[in-house]
């Protein structure tokens, strides 16, 4: 398997030009990623933290761009990232909005980490799944067509959620005092 190290990442973020408060945003979910990659470890064998935190600070490598193609940020920053030789990396950035199923009876994937560590946060800071929702819903949830793909993906977020802190010696709601905020702007760009 192949994994971009940091100092690749934010070489490919500059290349990208990606906008300070996305590269700030992408930070905070890749400490989320971490912590809970980390965490799950023992009870997801599978899961490789490196790959996770890699995929989530990447997770919105197209986006900046994507206010001017109208481009899906999730499946072109994908496509980018398995053509640069890094399959596993675009596979998990593909499904980081939506995932390609929801499994409750599986242990958690990269994918299901990296999606859900985008939900908690709002800008650069870890808030409540209800606080992203509202944040959603103002931004997106004017068409009724968005409207119903926001709640079938929230109620597919809620329950994944509740799988992966079912594992966990912590609650949701404790999540932000837990993230160390390993991953630095300052360390990097």
């Amino acid at each position: 398997m192949n994994i971009p190290s940091k100092k690749e990442c934010f070489k490919l973020i500059k290349k990208m030009v990606m906008m300070d408060h996305i590269i700030d945003h992408s930070i905070m979910v890749s400490n989320i990623a971490l912590f809970l990659s980390l965490k799950l470890e023992k009870y997801s064998p599978n899961l490789n933290a490196r790959l996770t935190t890699c995929a989530a600070l990447l997770h919105d490598i197209t986006k900046t761009r994507s206010f001017n193609t109208k481009e899906s940020h999730a499946e072109t920053g994908g496509i980018m990232l398995t053509e640069l030789g890094y399959p596993e990396v675009g596979d998990i950035i593909r499904q980081h909005v939506i995932l390609d199923s929801y499994k409750n009876d599986s242990p958690v994937s990269a994918q299901e980490i990296v999606n859900y560590s985008d939900k908690r946060v709002l800008h650069d800071k870890v808030v409540s799944l209800n606080k992203r929702l509202e944040y959603i819903n103002l931004k997106y949830g004017t068409q009724k067509e968005f409207k119903d793909y926001i709640q079938i993906m929230w109620t597919n977020t809620l329950a994944l959620e509740n799988k992966i802190f079912c594992q966990l010696d912590i609650t949701p709601d404790q999540l932000s005092a837990c993230v160390l905020k390993k991953i630095k702007k300052a360390d990097w760009v």
